[in-house]
């Protein structure tokens, strides 16, 4: 524990403040139903392990150790995927089985056409469960991956290298993918995916809702989709 220190509430007060700053910067670049009441107290958990492990020998300040493990602590929230509804996941599970039937039934790729009549969906439900799945599975990979610096990364090697690959390889198909769209949506995904923007960031540069930012970006997700099969 942190020497000299015999009761934590004093410390954790004094660092509240930093776990509200942390979990506020990553949940800008998450989808509107994760609570960022759920960051803030995985983040105070992260805190409270930094409390117990942080060693005042250590070259490291406190507040440098302590951000370590608070936002640790929210990306493991993150990764588990609590905050994603259920009914989302089984959608993806039953979208991917699909897929797979036709193309194994029919020998070939499966259109859009063929998969809403797979699920039983009209043409606009399915569009809209794509852009669903897509959006949460790309900004739910960004957020994990957002503004991490080094000594993070190298602390959870185990898991964050591949995510890393997955994630340079998704942008660099992304860019070549969208040579074919129209102006305004190849910038919006080279601000998104290159520049590192927020949807909320876009709407501003754009001048339009947030909402219709995360429309343009879905509409040019779906647009590149299919040429991006491997990623899906």
């Amino acid at each position: 524990m942190y020497a000299g220190v015999g009761n934590v509430a004093p410390l954790l007060d004094d660092h509240a403040e930093l776990v509200k700053r942390i979990a506020w910067r990553l949940h800008r670049r998450l989808p509107t139903c994760v609570q960022i009441e759920d960051l803030i107290q995985a983040g105070m958990i992260g805190l409270l392990e930094a409390v117990e492990r942080f060693q005042s020998d250590e070259e490291a300040s406190f507040a440098t150790f302590a951000g370590i493990r608070i936002r640790g602590a929210m990306l493991d929230e993150i990764r588990r995927g609590d905050w994603a509804p259920r009914s989302l996941h089984r959608a993806a599970r039953a979208l991917k089985r699909a897929r797979s039937d036709i193309e194994r039934r029919d020998g070939r790729s499966a259109t859009s056409a063929a998969m809403a009549t797979e699920l039983g969906m009209t043409s606009e439900e399915y569009r809209r469960l794509c852009d669903d799945i897509t959006l949460t599975h790309l900004t739910s990979l960004d957020a994990t991956l957002a503004d991490q610096p080094a000594l993070e990364v190298s602390a959870d090697a185990a898991a964050i290298p591949e995510r890393l690959v997955e994630r340079q390889d998704l942008c660099e198909a992304i860019v070549r993918a969208a040579q074919d769209l129209p102006e305004r949506e190849q910038w919006l995904l080279e601000l998104y995916y290159e520049q590192g923007y927020n949807l909320r960031q876009i709407s501003e540069r754009l001048g339009v809702s947030e909402s219709r930012a995360c429309q343009l970006h879905g509409r040019a997700i779906r647009k590149v989709r299919e040429q991006l099969g491997e990623f899906a």
